[in-house]
């Protein structure tokens, strides 16, 4: 399994977000080539502007490991996280990040590229046009 399949499964969770009425946004954590953690936005379903799938799913992750730290756990999310969420990553110490389409008005790496912690690889770009075709579409049928 590569990257591309772990971002379909991050994909699946976005579309689940779209039908909800949700930003699609969804997230997976693997940890040693196993799925251990999915999750998509919530904000609207939980009124809460920190449940986004990046929060979800680090905490949804943490205690299926029974800890806190992600170091071991590739995060893959279908759009770059936003600053609060990249300083969630760096608190899970994530050893991976992985995300699809890149965020240029509210993405980590424009206000805080510095926010993830040191050792967190980072991986762009992975199935990026299918990642951002959803969210331009669940966009463009809001505008109507």
């Amino acid at each position: 399994m590569d990257d591309n399949y772990y971002m379909k499964q991050a994909l699946a969770e976005a579309e689940q977000a779209a039908r909800r009425g949700e930003v699609p946004v969804g997230a997976v954590v693997v940890c040693k080539e196993r799925i251990i953690a999915r999750a998509h936005n919530l904000t609207e379903t939980l009124t809460d502007v920190t449940a986004h799938a990046e929060m979800q799913v680090i905490t949804a992750a943490a205690a299926a490991l029974g800890g806190k730290y992600l170091n071991e756990c590739t995060l893959y999310v279908t759009v770059e996280p936003c600053v609060m969420c990249a300083g969630a990553i760096a608190w899970a110490q994530t050893g991976r990040l992985v995300f699809g389409a890149a965020d240029e008005k509210r993405g980590y790496q424009r206000y805080a590229p510095q926010a993830l912690h040191p050792k967190t690889v980072v991986v762009n770009g992975v199935m990026a046009d299918e990642c951002a075709e959803l969210m331009k579409t669940f966009f463009a049928a809001k505008r109507r």
